[in-house]
Parts: C-alpha cells; structure tokens; sequence
C-alpha cells in the first residue's frame, strides 16, 4: 500500500455508478464529512480501517464491507499496515449552475 499521502488511485463510472478505489498509510484517512446524497459501500481490499459513522466506531479488516446511509457523518483511519478499499454508490448528477 501508499506510503505518501493516500487518496484516490483509480475511479471509474458508468451511467449510473460510481466506484473509486483508495489508498492510505498508516493513521491516514478522508477527513470526516457527510454525504447528503447518497448511500456509500466501502469494501476493504487489503489492510484495515476504523470507520466512525456518527459517533459509532466499528473495526473493517480485508474482506469487510459495509453501507454507510446517506447523511450520516463518516471518518476513516487506516489501521497500523494502512488500507485499500472500494466505495462504490449511485452516480452523482453533472454540476447545476443557479442564477441567483
């Protein structure tokens, strides 16, 4: 797994998915945020994680997966050999413009 900064190393979609596969180092991980539009599956691939969603701390090693719903607030911390996973959700409409 990385051992520089973590993120993002390969995305793909389709006309109605998404999916992107991440890497972080040790002690690593998104910084804590919520999705408000839509449901999120993260499956870990190799490494572990701890994944919070609202508060609730939950332990993902290789082979997990879970769904984390829609406006719940999320963090994830690689574990001591760092992680690679798979989020994977609906694909997200193109950017609207308003006028004010």
């Amino acid at each position: 797994m990385t051992a520089g900064p973590g993120g993002p190393v390969w995305g793909a979609a389709s006309a109605d998915l998404n999916a992107t596969l991440l890497e972080w180092p040790a002690g690593q991980g998104p910084a804590e945020h919520v999705n408000e539009e839509r449901d999120v599956l993260y499956v870990v691939l190799a490494g572990s994680a701890a994944l919070t969603v609202d508060g609730d701390a939950r332990e993902l090693r290789a082979g997990e997966a879970t769904i984390v719903d829609k406006g719940a607030r999320r963090a994830l911390v690689a574990g001591s050999d760092g992680v690679r996973y798979l989020t994977a959700h609906v694909r997200r409409g193109g950017l609207e413009l308003k006028r004010f």
